[in-house]
């Protein structure tokens, strides 16, 4: 893996503003919600926040296996990775935004507030130059011809 590579991931993930963050129920079922992407670090790693008693963090503390998955227009990212309970004081108040505290006015040091971080061992990443009007295009077009449609550039990352 190199580190051309983990810059290509993090490029695609940094102007991400949520991720569906799947993990397993206790009785082994995938479960995915929304959540939104507090940080995107060059290492691979993301940041969310999440309420303590909350079944994203139980999930996480018994099997913290984990993938996230984002994509808009043209480009679309599976991370997965392990995720674990962070509780930092110093890390919530870097991250802390107004958005954050809609959903956790309580604030940044209250202890039912944590962090989940997920550290990313490997990504797929589809990305597709132009967004949707190109790939729109590309799909006409292989109707047209009956050629494979030209999707863009997809590969597999080791992180």
């Amino acid at each position: 893996m190199s580190a051309e590579d983990t810059r290509k991931v993090a490029e695609l993930l940094k102007d991400q503003r949520f991720g569906f963050l799947t993990t397993t129920t206790p009785e082994g079922k995938l479960t995915s919600r929304p959540m939104t992407l507090q940080e995107v670090e060059f290492d691979g790693d993301l940041w969310f926040f999440a309420e303590r008693g909350s079944h994203p963090v139980e999930h996480i503390r018994a099997a913290p296996q984990v993938n996230v998955g984002v994509g808009s227009g043209g480009t679309w990212v599976s991370l997965t990775g392990r995720a674990s309970v962070v509780e930092d004081v110093a890390k919530k108040k870097e991250l802390w935004n107004g958005g954050v505290e809609a959903w956790f006015p309580q604030g940044p040091e209250d202890t039912s507030v944590v962090l989940l971080r997920v550290e990313g061992d490997s990504a797929e990443y589809w990305d597709s130059p132009g967004g949707r009007l190109a790939t729109a295009f590309s799909f006409v077009k292989a109707k047209a011809t009956g050629e494979r449609i030209d999707a863009g550039e997809n590969e597999k990352v080791d992180l």
